[in-house]
């Protein structure tokens, strides 16, 4: 039995390469901790010829959400975390648990517990009022089982050891020790005959042929308790590496106060998967001086003995400069696709509904959302704004990204300069550029509209349209700027964009005169 095997659970790496896996409970959306937890599992995988499994511990059916399970999958899917083989469901393994349990029972590490309630709150009781840990020493560990009570449903204990340490050897915490003495007999099978998360996770792993176990430092004294399991079964106990926490820029367990925790969030907000990849991997681990690291570099360069045991801080103002960089190295294709599979993510109206800390950083999706409420009431979701991009042409937005990318640290900020494209006539003004088209403004306005208007639209191009506004400036023996700013309000909304001239081509010629003539003293 020690070597037994089940169906899918018995593929495994190639011989002495590690075999890792990624274990979250669906009880909600993937959280930026675990996604860096699956990336440093993955990493090691790849980087060594070995296998990353992916396991849904499902076996907590009330708090089971099949809606969590896809968003699992497809965060880790986009954030390129492929899984070989199929996903295991950890409650379809509910027999084998049992089956395990079963010859626990058998080799006398185990053993039927009928302490009532009762018992066992007066004994928590007590050890409040004594100020210690609750340590349940069951009076059934050696109490004659004949004795038992007919109308009690036991529970199954594990007869863990009451003298001597449980060793967790740890390549990120080192040598940690645990008094037997402060563990006491774990429960395995609940009253109901379903096993337990410890259980559960054990025979699982030893299935699954897991060689490494990579996860969060919570659960370090389970790897204590895990590893009374599998020397009870006489099993190998794998290697384990428990890595620290993230914390906010504060210090503090991450939290709502400090932004987005979710991967969905991450996408939403406009963040690329290789960046996002990058910037987790050094939460907690680096190389050298090393800040941009492609995956080719991560995957031969990672290696769990050097994570830190210290928790990271998650900076925002990080990861916007390295997503910035990602962004401007991209071309502009790429950006063009991940931005048509962002949008439907998207949804305005949500986001500028929803409460926000006032202490979380800005969001960028959110400050989106609220720029096209502002100039295009009618899109409140990303696929509403998708088919405006559409319907001018995606090929149009293709060629407003090389400048909109200079100025782009995520995503949302590269759609945000991109809204004047499909904008709603009269053009919504913000503060600043509603300054620039005072009378003066607006008179220079008129006088661009006429100029412009000469020209037919197979001359409507940019160096065409610079050209004649620079003749115009210097026959008026006007500065650029003072042409260019208000002309610019007017066909954006705002005080900055992309190079004018490139906004007059991108609108097209009866859109840019038409908004000019909104904005003109004509």
């Amino acid at each position: 039995m020690a070597d037994k095997r089940k169906g899918p659970m018995a593929e495994t790496a190639t011989s002495n390469a590690p075999v890792v896996r990624f274990a979250p409970s669906p009880t909600g959306y993937l959280h930026i901790g675990g996604a860096r937890t699956a990336l440093f599992n993955w990493l090691y995988a790849r980087g060594r010829n070995g296998k990353f499994l992916l396991r849904i511990e499902d076996t907590d059916r009330e708090r089971n959400n099949e809606q969590a399970v896809a968003a699992i999958l497809d965060g880790l899917a986009w954030l390129g975390l492929a899984w070989d083989g199929e996903a295991v469901s950890q409650f379809a393994r509910a027999e084998r648990h049992r089956e395990v349990a079963a010859e626990l029972l058998k080799r006398g590490a185990a053993y039927h517990c009928y302490a009532s309630p009762a018992e066992i709150e007066a004994a928590r009781e007590k050890a409040k009022a004594e100020g210690r840990p609750l340590i349940f020493l069951s009076p059934w560990r050696d109490r004659d089982p004949k004795d038992a009570p007919k109308d009690v449903k036991p529970v199954v204990r594990l007869k863990a050891p009451r003298d001597g340490e449980t060793i967790v050897e740890d390549h990120v915490q080192g040598h940690v020790v645990f008094p037997n003495k402060d563990l006491d007999d774990l429960i395995i099978l609940r009253s109901d005959g379903n096993p337990t998360y410890n259980l559960a996770v054990v025979v699982d792993d030893h299935d699954m042929g897991i060689t490494h176990v990579v996860r969060g430092a919570d659960h370090l004294t389970n790897a204590a308790r895990q590893t009374q399991i599998y020397q009870n079964m006489g099993w190998a106990v794998p290697e384990f590496a428990h890595v620290p926490l993230i914390h906010g820029a504060d210090g503090a367990k991450l939290s709502k106060r400090h932004g987005a925790q979710g991967v969905e969030e991450f996408r939403a907000m406009g963040y690329l998967p290789e960046a996002l990849r990058n910037y987790l991997v050094r939460l907690g681990w680096s190389h050298g001086d090393d800040e941009i690291m492609s995956t080719e570099d991560l995957i031969r360069w990672f290696d769990i003995d050097g994570i830190n045991k210290a928790p990271a801080r998650l900076d925002f103002r990080k990861l916007d400069d390295l997503n910035g960089h990602y962004i401007r190295a991209s071309s502009d294709d790429e950006l063009a696709r991940q931005v048509r599979e962002m949008l439907p993510h998207l949804d305005f109206k949500s986001l500028n509904d929803a409460a926000t800390d006032p202490k979380a950083p800005p969001r960028s999706d959110i400050a989106l959302a609220r720029e096209v409420l502002r100039q295009i009431p009618v899109a409140s979701t990303g696929a509403d704004l998708a088919s405006r991009f559409a319907a001018k042409g995606w090929d149009t937005f293709l060629r407003a990204i090389p400048a909109l990318k200079e100025r782009s640290k995520t995503l949302t900020e590269l759609v945000g300069g991109a809204l004047f494209m499909v904008a709603e006539r009269p053009v919504q003004l913000e503060d600043k550029a509603a300054k620039l088209l005072n009378a003066e403004g607006r008179t220079s306005n008129a006088a661009v509209h006429k100029i412009l208007s000469a020209i037919g639209d197979s001359d409507w191009t940019a160096p065409i349209l610079e050209a004649r506004i620079k003749s115009h400036a210097e026959a008026t023996g006007a500065k650029l700027g003072s042409i260019a700013q208000p002309l610019r309000a007017a066909l954006t909304g705002r005080a900055v964009s992309p190079p004018v001239f490139d906004v007059l081509e991108l609108l097209g010629r009866e859109e840019a005169l038409a908004r000019i003539s909104d904005a003109a003293a004509i």
